[in-house]
């Protein structure tokens, strides 16, 4: 069968139509070896007021900080198991900037964190989100082991990371979370851990908040922007934990 182009069209010659085929498989060849553009892990934050839902029994009536003097914070952070996964952090309004050059700090360098979940899914329990080995900043409450004093953390100006590695040491010697007590050991450095120098510690010194665990007894997880201890008045706090 003769196939006859229409008018106007010159008919394909077989050097033509070859030379065609070889510039489309080039072309297809070329298209193919470039690879698609791969997403950069980032921290990726946002800053938004807290819905009630986040913090149900972290905060009430009678907290030093109304709701409106908080923030929530949705960031990625790196994981025990090297994958990056969403974290949320209630924290003052005031601890805001700090946090996220903190935690940015912490992003670039990989240092993992177990998770980062508010305080209301744990119904503002300090010793089971320790138990959890939990990394949140929030929660109006007494101070663990010394309950006659209000916790730093009441402000939000206060954070625990990775609880388990970084345990705290209450003023009767009680270790918190009881599983954390082989990690009285800094001599470990098991991923998690805190240490002096590292991307957390040296952060939180440049954004001029302090670590607990430098305290005695210590508090390896507890970062704080005031420091072990403030002056005892109305509104105001003794302790830090």
């Amino acid at each position: 069968m003769t196939c006859t182009p229409k008018a106007g069209l010159q008919p394909r010659t077989p050097f033509v139509l070859a030379v065609a085929g070889a510039v489309l498989t080039c072309c297809l060849s070329a298209s193919a070896a470039v690879p698609p553009p791969v997403a950069v892990p980032a921290l990726d934050a946002s800053v938004t007021a807290v819905p009630t839902a986040k913090l149900g029994r972290s905060w009430h009536t009678g907290c030093p900080v109304p709701p409106s003097g908080l923030r929530l914070i949705r960031m990625n952070h790196w994981g025990f198991d090297g994958k990056v996964h969403p974290g949320e952090l209630v924290v003052g309004q005031q601890a805001v900037a700090p946090l996220l050059q903190v935690f940015g700090r912490a992003f670039q360098a990989h240092f993992p964190i177990r998770q980062m979940r508010v305080m209301a899914e744990f119904d503002g329990d300090d010793v089971a989100a320790m138990a959890a080995d939990n990394t949140s900043a929030f929660n109006c409450r007494s101070v663990t082991g010394d309950p006659g004093e209000v916790s730093q953390h009441s402000y939000g100006d206060a954070v625990d990371i990775n609880t388990l590695e970084n345990p705290y040491v209450d003023v009767n010697e009680v270790v918190y979370p009881s599983a954390g007590a082989a990690f009285l050991d800094r001599n470990r450095h098991d991923q998690g851990m805190i240490h002096q120098g590292d991307a957390i510690s040296t952060a939180m010194r440049e954004v001029g908040w302090q670590w607990g665990g430098h305290w005695s007894p210590p508090d390896y997880q507890h970062f704080s922007a005031n420091g072990r201890a403030i002056a005892a008045g109305p509104g105001r706090l003794k302790s830090v934990h």
